[in-house]
């Protein structure tokens, strides 16, 4: 892959790489993701981009077929498959070291591990057999569409890494000589990549070509003039001055475990006064698409600049923009520390916490201290106190586990600080603790169009956080392509806060979703919104735009200590937002003051973080959609169809029980859609009997706010649920609540043919039918056939007074026939029995239709009112027998 593609048979070497473009590209991009699954979607927009052809979908399962028979001539003796189907996509299980991509990356991983030990013959070896393998850059004959393209950049960026580690490993063995050429050619190729210029001044400086290096130092500098208006960096800036004073001490190779190019720092100080040393500057560069935060970052850094050293956190979840706070801070404050200010990471590439000694080694290095690193903790620790004495140097140790290592090394800051970031705070490091959540709404806007704009808009990297941007642009509607929208337009400024919202308003997200607009120009926010607003899907794609953050985010998940991850699989069953100990107890199926200790334990291994104001907890979005993800695939169905049984039974207890506040309802639209998504999950598990109470008992609240689509959704499953349960009573209600359903949205021909099918149901005379009757003769209401609706209400009343609500029902329909036919004060007794069965039966929304009602005949309010409420919470405009839309302004059509 590293150059054109080729494929060759394991046994002979014989070559069977496929011809056809559309082929390799699919090929190419299963290589670049082999031992992933990548989505049907997903290759069809590296095929095709945005415009596939009606036929893609047959078309990319022709070419899957042809790789299949490509790939059994690789290595017949092997047996089995390596390109299997797993949804949503395909997976190719390659061995990595038969792909020269996979073994190229481990041997410059290698290298770099070497370079870090002071192993400078190992690393330039491991980074020559890397190089070896590069025939050019990754894949040239294949299109490049949304996976290869930055799979390409990255490579380029990896290839420029190993050479530049090559050269400061020989730089080291005292190549200087052997390395002269190459290094023109280098930074001739690369005329704004200081590394390389440095790596040439000081082999031309050793050769004894000192006018020379400075040249080199006098064309960069012209350049980085001319074409950025910067100036070369601290250290080249360092590296001139050692030069013209001809430093004798860089004419020596292998005196440190620095690169060559750098100064020497900090050792340990001889008898007698000696020179202060030299600043360090080990932070990553300031981050030009930082934005908000503004009053987290005013207080950091009034926290950095007081005097006397210290320790500091940042805590919150993975995601929450963390490390990039601290980076930002540092440099705000970068005049507090004269000393300098070194970074260190406290985790590996697998996310999983590195050892003491091996973080004192990376600081070791960072501080520029001479030699190989001491083996012994006691020789590292006192080696670190030297080159920290005196000194106030900012260290930030980046996403600790615990808080063992920040203790360790905050002796060795002496007068400088110690800033930590990690998950959860660390209750056992002294000092203040900044906790970050997600976003605020214009921050989130604001970072997505920011790094969703080209470069001349951006804010500059010194600007100060929270400048505004210039104004992202995007394609308007497809009818005006040529007229771009503008995110300060209200439906741009919704369809941003919507992408916001569902990443969870985390920045890493969001830079990623802000970058795959500005690349993808044709694509407009409300596309882009469309794509991720499926729950189940959503953590697909976003993986798909933002590889680097989904690795980041399984590592979080992936750490956590197995029992943990059973618990937060069960968890991710309740709904999004914030939970207590009683809600986790009932997922969990355990005792509240258990659940209380589980909840800590995640919320120490950071896949939980506190809910609003400190009360409850809370997945962030991400964990949240992962553990869902995994829940699938790991939860036994046992343990999972358990859960949603108790889910479902507390759920009907919330919704049949009466609120503590009488005058509020236990409802929202998040509360009604995770109930209803709740119901599809109950269904999808064979739980009959809880689905069916579920969307029992959430009819009431659906009518009365009108959720029509939720109202559908639950009962149609509740319905086949009675029918594999073959309960005819619960059938019957349910029948009966979807053609109520289908009056109110004005499908007449439907209600009728529910509640007829309602009443075969209840046939056998164990269900009442007094509901059913009554949704027949509004029907006939407003067909204008009042009497008939009249005769099929009138029996309820007469035979069977036991069906309290079937009454009251028959009572309305009789009250509206006959405020039509007879007057208020024909209706007005009926009205009085709907008061009166309303009392009975305890329901306060059918009390209050019935005062309403009578408080208006009582005013002497005209028979046939311009609008009429003909059932709780329902109006109809004009006369009775024609009832219209409802209006709006009743409580959108419902209560």
């Amino acid at each position: 892959m590293l150059g054109p593609l080729e494929v060759r048979r394991a046994a002979d070497g014989h070559p069977v790489t496929p011809g056809a473009a559309k082929v390799r590209g699919v090929l190419a991009t299963l290589l670049v993701r082999a031992g992933e699954v990548v989505s049907v979607d997903t290759l069809i927009d590296e095929l095709w981009g945005e415009h596939p052809p009606r036929t893609a979908l047959t078309t990319l399962q022709v070419y899957i077929s042809q790789l299949r028979k490509l790939l059994r001539q690789v290595e017949p003796e092997a047996g089995g498959q390596p390109l299997v189907t797993r949804a949503p996509g395909y997976l190719l299980q390659v061995d990595p070291a038969q792909l020269d991509l996979a073994v190229f990356q481990t041997l410059h991983e290698r290298g770099r591990e070497a370079l870090d030990r002071g192993e400078y013959a190992a690393a330039a070896q491991l980074q020559r057999r890397a190089l070896a393998l590069w025939r050019g850059p990754l894949l040239p004959d294949t299109v490049h569409g949304a996976v290869l393209a930055p799979a390409a950049a990255r490579v380029h960026e990896v290839r420029i890494a190993a050479l530049e580690q090559r050269m400061r490993a020989e730089l080291q063995l005292g190549h200087h000589k052997e390395l002269l050429g190459e290094l023109q050619v280098l930074v001739a190729e690369l005329p704004l990549h200081e590394e390389f210029h440095a790596h040439l001044m000081v082999a031309l400086y050793r050769a004894g070509r000192h006018a020379d290096a400075l040249q080199v130092f006098g064309r960069l500098r012209h350049t980085l003039v001319q074409e950025l208006a910067i100036e070369p960096g601290l250290r080249l800036q360092r590296l001139q001055h050692r030069i013209l004073a001809g430093d004798r001490a860089l004419l020596r190779p292998g005196t440190g475990r620095r690169a060559a190019a750098e100064p020497p720092r900090a050792t340990a100080a001889p008898p007698g006064p000696a020179p202060a040393p030299a600043p360090v500057d080990r932070l990553p560069a300031p981050d030009r698409w930082f934005t908000g935060r503004v009053a987290e970052l005013a207080r950091l850094e009034a926290w950095l600049r007081r005097p006397g050293g210290g320790c500091l956190q940042i805590c919150g979840p993975a995601g929450a923009g963390k490390t990039a706070l601290a980076v930002a801070a540092a440099h705000r404050a970068g005049a507090a520390f004269p000393d300098g200010r070194v970074l260190v990471r406290l985790r590996g590439g697998d996310g999983r916490p590195l050892e003491m000694t091996q973080v004192m080694v990376q600081l070791l290095a960072a501080l520029g201290a001479p030699g190989p690193a001491p083996r012994s903790a006691e020789e590292l620790r006192a080696t670190l106190r030297q080159l920290t004495y005196g000194r106030r140097i900012l260290l930030v140790l980046d996403d600790a586990a615990d808080a063992s290592l920040p203790r360790a090394l905050a002796p060795l800051v002496g007068p400088g600080v110690l800033l930590v970031t990690c998950r959860p705070a660390l209750p056992d490091l002294p000092g203040p603790a900044l906790a970050l959540d997600a976003l605020e709404v214009p921050d989130a806007r604001q970072l997505l169009a920011a790094a969703g704009t080209p470069a001349p808009g951006l804010p500059a990297p010194d600007a100060e956080p929270g400048a505004q941007a210039g104004p992202a642009r995007w394609p308007g509607p497809a009818e005006h392509p040529t007229e771009p929208a503008d995110p300060n337009e209200p439906a741009e400024l919704d369809d941003l806060d919507e992408l916001a919202d569902l990443c969870g308003r985390f920045p890493q997200p969001l830079r990623a979703l802000g970058r795959y607009l500005a690349a993808h120009p044709h694509h407009s926010p409300a596309l882009l919104a469309a794509r991720l607003r499926p729950e189940s899907s959503r953590l697909g794609e976003l993986h798909t735009l933002d590889e680097a953050g989904h690795r980041q985010l399984c590592a979080v998940y992936d750490a956590a200590p197995e029992a943990d991850l059973r618990a937060a699989r069960l968890l991710s069953l309740l709904p999004a937002g914030t939970f207590g100990r009683q809600d986790a107890a009932t997922a969990l199926g355990i005792r509240p003051e258990a659940a209380e200790h589980t909840l800590d334990s995640l919320t120490r291994a950071g896949l939980l973080g506190p809910g609003p104001a400190g009360h409850g907890h809370r997945f962030p979005a991400l964990i949240r959609l992962l553990a869902a993800e995994r829940r699938t695939a790991e939860t036994p169905g046992a343990s999972l169809r358990a859960a949603l049984a108790r889910l479902c039974a507390a759920a009907v207890r919330s919704l049949t029980e009466p609120p503590a506040d009488h005058g509020a309802l236990p409802w929202s639209a998040a509360r009604r859609d995770a109930l209803a998504a709740l119901a599809g999950q109950a269904h999808a598990a064979g739980l009959w009997a809880p689905t069916v109470r579920l969307a029992q008992a959430m009819s009431g609240f659906l009518e009365m706010s009108a959720a029509w689509d939720a109202w559908q959704h639950t009962h149609t499953l509740a319905l086949d649920a009675a029918g594999r349960l073959d309960d005819q009573g619960a059938a019957a209600g349910l029948l009966c609540s979807l053609g109520d359903l289908a009056w109110q949205r004005h499908r007449p021909a439907a209600a009728r043919d529910l509640y007829r099918r309602a009443l075969r149901a209840a046939d056998d005379g164990r269900v009442p039918r007094g509901r059913i009757l009554a949704g027949l003769a509004d029907l006939h209401l407003e067909e204008g056939a009042a009497a008939t609706a009249a005769r099929l209400v009138t029996p309820t009343v007469r035979e069977t007074p036991e069906d309290i609500r079937g009454c009251y029902e028959a009572r309305r329909v009789l009250a509206l026939h006959a405020l039509r036919t007879s007057g208020a004060a024909a209706a007005r007794p009926h009205f009085q029995q709907c008061l009166t069965l309303a009392g009975v039966l305890g329901e306060r929304r059918l009390e209050a239709y019935a005062r309403r009602w009578l408080d208006r005949l009582h005013t002497a309010g005209p028979p046939h009112p311009a609008w009429a409420e003909v059932r709780p919470g329902v109006w109809s405009a004009g006369p009775l027998t024609a009832r219209r839309t409802p209006d709006p302004a009743a409580a959108g059509c419902a209560g």
